[in-house]
């Protein structure tokens, strides 16, 4: 008899928000950094590629945040589940902001 695990809606929001907060923090060194990985540029070539960055990173933070709340709605008709989740995810994203704005104004 196996045991399957199901996590909590809580949970799968929090995870959401997490990889959300984790891949923007990533985006966040590659611009900061860009200068020196990329040196300066005064072409075309700088502004269209951090708008293809901007375009890029808005398409895979929708994956990571509404991918899953758009299979509960879509394919299983959770429609509850899917808004409620969705909700969840923000309070987790908004507490992470809250808690990275913290870090920011104690450093200082």
């Amino acid at each position: 008899m196996s045991i399957k695990y199901r996590p909590t809606l809580l949970f799968i929001a929090f995870l959401q928000a997490l990889g959300v907060t984790l891949y923007c923090g990533l985006v966040g060194l590659l611009i900061l950094n860009g200068n020196h990985l990329f040196g300066p540029q005064i072409n075309l070539l700088g502004p269209t590629l951090f708008l293809l960055l901007f375009i890029t990173s808005a398409v895979i933070c929708s994956l990571i945040f509404l991918g899953y709340p758009f299979l509960l709605f879509w394919e299983q008709k959770q429609t509850k589940k899917a808004l409620v989740l969705v909700a969840l995810s923000t309070f987790w994203l908004a507490f992470f902001i809250f808690f990275i704005l913290s870090i920011l104004f104690f450093i200082q």
